[in-house]
């Protein structure tokens, strides 16, 4: 599975001997490599290199009827819980946007786990971090975005000295489906004068259309993982 917008890259688990089993009896031990001494291993079908996508698609998980009966509902909490596992899908984003041309000044995330991917994001490029907050949960002036839900409305928040005019933001999110959150932050980031130049996710819903939706808006988008359903 390639990202929808460049590669993510190719990297190959490292393969270790495993520790010398005891010596059957009548048998001479089995000779195992010494410590720091290079074991040549020729890779069989088994140990081709995963593409970045297909190692983090292992570690999303899929809860069926949640929220509701007929959702598959895709988990990415894994990919947090592993260090090695985060380290792989920050990397995946952060190589990406250290490309000079893509560079943001600005990091957004869209609530609530867009904070978590875009803060680590911001750091590691060196930029700062503004949060897109639900109606309600910012303490300063705000500028507002109302989007249509599947059932009723919903409104998202940004301070109105988040960013200033000319900035060019990522914007970020865990998952797009139907667009309608990233979409929403990317016109309240607008209304500051901002450029969002990419919105960025790491999986796609695109039978729910948003992914298309964004980009027939004019939004370049980079996802790493696309599931079939929803």
């Amino acid at each position: 599975m390639q990202a929808r917008a460049g590669t993510a890259g190719l990297f190959t688990l490292s393969h270790f001997p495993s520790p010398a089993p005891p010596a059957s009896a009548g048998r001479a031990p089995r000779r195992w490599p010494r410590p720091g001494r290079l074991t040549v291993i020729t890779p069989t079908p088994a140990m081709q290199p995963l593409s970045v996508n297909q190692y983090l698609r292992q570690h999303i998980r899929t809860v069926p009827d949640w929220p509701a009966p007929g959702v598959q509902f895709r988990d990415i909490t894994p990919l947090l819980q592993d260090p090695k596992v985060f380290r792989v899908l920050i990397d995946a984003f952060v190589h990406r946007y250290m490309d000079k041309a893509l560079r943001p000044d600005v990091v957004a995330g869209l609530d609530a786990r867009g904070f978590i991917l875009g803060a680590v994001v911001a750091y590691e490029l060196n930029v700062g971090f503004v949060p897109i907050r639900k109606k309600g949960k910012l303490p300063f002036t705000t500028v507002e975005e109302t989007y249509e839900l599947e059932y009723g409305s919903a409104t998202v928040e940004l301070h109105t000295d988040a960013v200033k005019a000319g900035d060019r933001v990522l914007l970020i999110d865990d998952l797009i489906a139907t667009g309608g959150t990233m979409m929403a932050g990317k016109k309240l980031l607008e209304k500051l004068g901002a450029t969002v130049t990419e919105g960025a996710a790491i999986v796609d819903l695109p039978e729910l259309g948003g992914s298309q939706r964004l980009r027939d808006a004019g939004l370049p988008l980079y996802t790493l993982v696309d599931f079939a359903g929803h």
